[in-house]
């Protein structure tokens, strides 16, 4: 799938804190349930004549440092790699709506969460209460086969013998993450959002080892939303302070006691430095995206470059009878909870990827990130491809290839008595490149500042093809040694190798300078570069 670059760029999220506040006062209201001080971040921010990079990787996954693109050369998004399933949810506390879904890697060990529910819709009547939603824990050594621990926290049915770790408030979309913040106490390692707003909002929660949890406040910590979703933090370690994202009704009215939502779903954020007062509360702005229901976020920083923050939003759409839906998968089961509410069978969902360098403006790939995919049970209905909350890395399965990411998404979700996360797979930081076929085609940079001696390239071309690279200055003028004359193409296909040009090659005497990168493609793609110091 192949977009033309668009010319706008970001800001850096700290500088964002500033601007969002300064703008707030001339930018339109949110939606009527929003706190009067929230701030709606209406603008696009101006990139800064020059970028500095130090020695980070940066992804091409936005428009940040795209200047030109020449020839055939073409941002491309990529599409992850269907896998086998990572973990069936068969237990009598599972069910078939077992979901949003919380994943990350701590140390040596892969965590898991995710809600236990069953749904079943008789006599035309959608039916929730089977048994009460719980939250459970799996864990894996490799990110690929998982476990479901007897835990002996929560009974059920008499037993404690479950993997089950929250009954408590907040069960319906209970969302853990490790907390990086430094000076974090040990026994807050571990924190959450969890709630609704017939509860009262979102609750945090915390713990000392991602088992046993606490709530930290009797009151939620924020309540301007509508929460029927899953809402997330983490500690953002570039801008310095927690962040928050969470579901609103773009019209309508979601308070505790009147519920009357309307309009689009919806993503608003905010910040927190000590995870109880919120501030800089905006509604997210996408860069060239058409106005649809957002489902869910699952931001969190990129691992490889954790000032760049990456969603696997679900886009909902609901698209009412016709031949073609009719034809879907389970027509039976559809028309029958499409009697409860017709959305119920005819809302259709996948996943979407975006990226944001100040967490409010993303860039929102419009065209999907994991379709559904062939037809088969237990896909093309609503809720398939609510994706968990990041990427991990896992080996690959061919051996000696590099290691590469791992996302997951739900199947299932309403047959049945169980239902399934899938996991799909995607190189290092492969969701989208500069790519060009053999006709060739030119990526430049605009200038950027950086620190260190190597330039570094994640990239894959075919037998036949090639990628050089030319420095050059602010002006456009070749930087001497570092022509593409001077350039060894560089062919093959993996996430690390080092730019050579004939001579030395080392380009510390260049740190600090404002300097372009050309890159001429042939047959190739490019997904990521650093200047490394070493």
């Amino acid at each position: 799938m192949t977009s033309t670059h668009p010319t706008s760029s970001d800001v850096n999220r700290r500088s964002f804190l500033k601007a969002s506040v300064a703008a707030g006062a001339s930018a339109a209201a949110l939606s009527e349930t929003a706190q009067p001080d929230s701030v709606q971040a209406a603008y696009w921010p101006k990139p800064p004549r020059v970028i500095s990079i130090g020695s980070r990787r940066e992804l091409f996954i936005d428009s940040h440092l795209i200047e030109q693109l020449k020839g055939a050369a073409r941002q491309e998004l990529h599409n992850p790699v269907a896998r086998d399933q990572a973990i069936v949810h068969d237990a009598p506390w599972e069910g078939n709506n077992c979901g949003y879904c919380t994943v990350f890697q701590d140390g040596y060990l892969y965590r898991m969460y995710y809600r236990g529910k069953q749904l079943s819709v008789v006599g035309r009547q959608l039916i929730t209460n089977s048994h009460p939603e719980f939250y459970c824990y799996a864990e894996s050594h490799d990110g690929i086969r998982w476990t479901k621990p007897d835990l002996g926290i929560v009974e059920f049915n008499g037993s404690k013998k479950n993997n089950i770790i929250w009954d408590g408030v907040g069960t319906h979309n209970f969302s853990p993450f490790l907390d990086k913040r430094p000076g974090c106490p040990a026994d807050q390692k571990y924190k959450a959002l969890g709630g609704t707003m017939r509860e009262g909002g979102l609750f945090a929660f915390a713990s000392p080892d991602g088992i046993r949890w606490r709530l930290l406040r009797k009151k939620p910590v924020i309540t301007n939303g509508a929460f029927d979703s899953q809402n997330l933090a983490f500690w953002d370690e570039t801008a310095g302070c927690y962040r928050a994202y969470w579901r609103y009704f773009t019209k309508g009215i979601t308070e505790q006691k009147v519920w009357k939502p309307a309009g689009l779903r919806a993503i608003r954020t905010a910040t927190s430095d000590d995870f109880f007062n919120w501030k800089n509360t905006a509604n997210l702005v996408y860069e060239d995206s058409p106005e649809e229901h957002m489902y869910t976020n699952q931001v969190s920083p990129y691992h490889r470059a954790p000032h760049i923050l990456v969603g696997f939003p679900m886009r909902y759409v609901e698209r009412g009878w016709s031949p073609s839906m009719r034809a879907l998968p389970e027509r039976a089961h559809r028309e029958m909870r499409a009697e409860s509410h017709i959305r119920y069978g005819t809302g259709l969902t996948e996943a979407q990827v975006m990226a944001s360098r100040d967490g409010v403006h993303f860039k929102r790939w419009n065209d999907p990130f994991i379709p559904p995919g062939p037809e088969r049970p237990d896909t093309w209905n609503y809720s398939h491809l609510g994706m968990a909350t990041q990427p991990v890395e896992t080996a690959s399965d061919l051996p000696g290839a590099d290691r590469e990411l791992s996302v997951y998404g739900k199947e299932g979700g309403w047959t049945g008595t169980s239902g399934s996360f899938r996991r799909y797979t995607l190189r290092l930081d492969g969701f989208v490149s500069i790519g060009a076929p053999m006709a060739g085609g030119e990526l430049l940079t605009r200038p950027l500042r950086f620190t260190g001696r190597q330039l570094r390239l994640n990239f894959a071309t075919s037998a036949v093809g090639s990628i050089r690279v030319e420095l050059q200055r602010a002006d456009g003028s070749p930087v001497k040694g570092f022509t593409l004359d001077d350039c060894h193409e560089l062919f093959g296909d993996t996430v690390d190798r080092e730019v050579v040009w004939k001579g030395d090659g080392n380009l510390s005497d260049l740190q600090g300078q404002a300097i372009r990168f050309r890159f001429e493609l042939k047959s190739a793609d490019l997904y990521a570069m650093r200047v490394a110091t070493a």
